[in-house]
């Protein structure tokens, strides 16, 4: 699961064990009630409800991905893709001082 893989990311960016460990126990308790809910409310559907849930899940992640491509692209669409903002503050990097 694609979820799963970007909390392993995010454990392993914690830099520590013992953090890490601590980020994917969090992740696992926080998903039970999700997934809790969608096995019961799974099981209430029947028949072509069902059938056409099924067909409609992958149509929606496909609308979802694109527009996640038009937000990153900053078109300038409002509320799609807007422009990116120009209130970054551009700074030295010192890895040393003289």
């Amino acid at each position: 699961c694609g979820l799963v893989y970007m909390a392993v990311l995010g454990a392993i960016a914690s830099g520590d064990p013992m953090n890490g460990g601590l980020y994917m126990v969090v992740f696992g308790v926080g998903t039970i009630p999700l997934m809790s809910a969608a096995v019961y409310f799974g099981s209430l559907l029947k028949g072509s409800l069902r059938s056409k849930v099924r067909k409609a899940i992958p149509v929606f992640i496909v609308i979802i991905g694109l527009l996640f491509i038009l937000r990153g692209m900053g078109l300038g669409i409002p509320y799609i893709s807007p422009k990116p903002s120009m209130n970054m503050v551009a700074t030295e990097m010192e890895c040393h001082t003289p």
